[in-house]
């Protein structure tokens, strides 16, 4: 161990002692962590969980809600005076406008936080007031997230590793060329170390658009202010002689330094404090790019639980070892381009997906759950006749403003018709072929009182934050 890692152990433990000595007396805080992988829909979903817990009517599966217990909700400013402030009312109002329009995803960390006035129900409804409850929602890109498991990764392993995944890609042949062709004993030369880190970061945001998962470094898809800096020019090469002065040396001091100045930072100043989190999954979107992407999609959220830490978040834990999460759930999302009889089949095939994630953090203390959800709901269902049977579908407008039905293909019963071909490295499904459509959001008519439209945003926020109002 360095001492530096020492150093930053007695800081967060220090940090952790002071948290616990005075949560007691002070207002209780829930500090929810939202991630997800491109295209997820973690901005929807945060706006559209915090429109529905100030406005409930309709929450009736989220029980602080349905009992009266919540009182109030309202807004106030994050405690964090760094961290920028989620925008919640611009992407409100553009889901509600008349012409609604999908907001801009997540691109960097925000906060925002959410106070409830909970008066205690039971046996102690009696004995004392309304008490202030803070929920802390942080929202960060899950290409950042992928991130953390490098922490345990030399540059070898991590090169061996990604070198390995990209040969069995058509969309990497650039890439793979570019790094096999270059000397990496040879002198470093910067206008070459950049064109291979250029070439390599197009081949990330490739993989990404095919449906892709496992994409780390996360940052060179968001570098934000860290574009064209050093931290975010190297690459993987191919294992051999790396004497001083050369590329092969260079890339890995960088690739050490992304991880320090980086990747750790952000495990210590936002991860780390997390109680819970929703990890948001785009289970249809991976279906629909075919086995490969399911494959990829499975050890991606393998490797992510890792970072979790997940355990029960008692006090003498924390007093000895740090926060923990305590309680994370895997939602499979846009459950609105399914009919609801298709829903229980995406939840089990979500479930069975996230098997080993789900096993460690059930090992090791933490409370899991999976469903299927919608956070914005945009389509109606029906059911139409088409070549002599009936077929369950759903209706929307598309993003170019044509209405259309739309049918998925059938979900499988059992998930290994799903998951054993992609293990196997099948090229396509063999029986089926799954669609995805881009719905836009549709004018909403509410009543006073209510929130958006969704499916099970109450059953996510009862598992998440029921136990504590």
């Amino acid at each position: 161990m360095r001492l530096s890692d020492l150093a930053d152990g007695v800081v967060r433990s220090v940090e952790t002692v002071a948290d616990t000595v005075i949560q007691p007396f002070s207002d209780p805080v829930i500090r929810l962590g939202v991630t997800g992988l491109s295209r997820a829909g973690k901005t929807v979903f945060i706006t559209s969980l915090v429109a529905n817990l100030m406005d409930r009517g309709r929450m009736p599966q989220f029980l602080p809600a349905a009992n009266g217990a919540i009182r109030t909700a309202y807004l106030q400013p994050q405690p964090d005076d760094t961290i920028p402030r989620f925008p919640f009312e611009d992407h409100l109002s553009k889901l509600t406008s008349p012409t609604p329009v999908w907001p801009e995803g997540t691109r960097n960390v925000s906060e925002l936080r959410l106070s409830l006035r909970v008066q205690p129900t039971g046996m102690i409804a009696g004995l004392t007031g309304p008490r202030t409850v803070h929920i802390d929602i942080v929202d960060y890109p899950g290409e950042w997230l992928l991130d953390l498991g490098l922490l345990d990764k030399s540059y070898r392993q991590w090169s061996d590793e990604t070198l390995a995944r990209m040969q069995g890609r058509d969309l990497a042949a650039d890439a793979l060329a570019a790094v096999n062709s270059a000397d990496g004993s040879a002198v470093l030369d910067e206008p070459s170390a950049g064109q291979l880190a250029g070439v390599f970061t197009d081949y990330l945001n490739a993989a990404r658009d095919a449906g892709y998962s496992d994409l780390s470094p996360g940052r060179f898809l968001l570098p934000g202010d860290l574009k064209g800096s050093p931290v975010l020019t190297f690459a993987p090469l191919p294992e051999g002689d790396k004497p001083r002065g050369s590329l092969a040396r260079e890339f890995e001091r960088r690739y050490e330094a992304y991880k320090r100045q980086v990747v750790k930072p952000f495990f210590q100043n936002h991860f780390a404090k997390i109680d819970r989190q929703i990890v948001l999954i785009d289970v249809l979107g991976a279906i629909h790019h075919g086995p490969k992407a399911v494959e990829d999609l499975r050890t991606a959220m393998a490797d992510i639980l890792a970072a979790f830490r997940p355990g029960r978040n008692a006090w003498l834990t924390r007093l000895l070892g740090g926060r923990r999460v305590d309680k994370i759930l895997f939602a499979a999302t846009k459950a609105d381009h399914l009919h609801h009889h298709q829903h229980p089949k995406l939840t089990n095939i979500t479930r069975a997906l996230v098997r080993d994630a789900i096993d460690r953090a059930d090992f090791a203390g933490a409370q899991t759950d999976a469903m299927s959800i919608a956070a914005l709901r945009t389509t109606t269902e029906d059911t139409v006749a088409h070549d002599g049977a009936s077929l369950d579908v759903v209706r929307g407008a598309l993003i170019d403003g044509r209405q259309a039905a739309f049918y998925p293909g059938a979900l499988p019963d059992d998930p290994s018709v799903l998951l054993s071909p992609a293990r196997d490295g099948v090229e396509k499904w063999l029986d089926q072929d799954y669609s995805v459509m881009n719905f836009a959001p549709a004018p909403l008519t509410r009543r006073a009182g209510d929130g958006p439209p969704h499916i099970r945003i109450d059953r996510a926020a009862q598992f998440l934050l029921g136990d504590r109002l």
